[in-house]
């Protein structure tokens, strides 16, 4: 490998490192290890709802941050996961859900593309088997400048 080449990978290590790095402030971190845990599982859960395809966890908007501390809050006065997550679904709505729960409200959204696809398989399906039964079309005779022509091209 060329200098060159490994100064460009160094290069975009360095460039690339911070963004990896998870958000989460130092000041953040709960004293008690499986309340952190549980927190950054929680976080990791959550969509940022300014960044939209980043988690809690990874996002450094100013609103993330803030996301982050009411879950460590709610966590610390006793709050199972499932009080968390409903307590941030409660403000922010489903959306914050990277994994939204299946409710008669968002059945369609959760229904439609399994029925697409089989709409879709059943159309093709349809088409196929139609397509085999049509009998072969027949094809018009040579007009007799045409077999003429053809009589010619063959005899070169």
């Amino acid at each position: 490998m060329s200098a060159a080449v490994r100064a460009l990978l160094l290069a975009a290590a360095i460039t690339v490192a911070p963004l990896i790095a998870a958000a989460v402030q130092p000041d953040e971190i709960l004293p008690d290890p499986g309340q952190e845990a549980r927190a950054r599982a929680i976080t990791r859960e959550l969509r940022c709802v300014v960044c939209q395809s980043e988690s809690l966890d990874e996002s450094n908007a100013e609103i993330a941050r803030d996301l982050r501390l009411m879950v460590r809050e709610r966590i610390v006065a006793g709050d199972d996961d499932a009080e968390v997550l409903d307590y941030v679904v409660d403000r922010y709505g489903e959306y914050v859900l990277f994994r939204p729960r299946f409710s008669l409200g968002n059945a369609a959204l959760w229904l439609s593309g399994p029925v697409f696809l089989l709409l879709g398989g059943g159309l093709a399906l349809a088409f196929i088997r139609r397509r085999a039964r049509a009998p072969a079309p027949e094809r018009a005779p040579l007009s007799p400048a045409e077999q003429a022509r053809l009589e010619e091209l063959l005899d070169d």
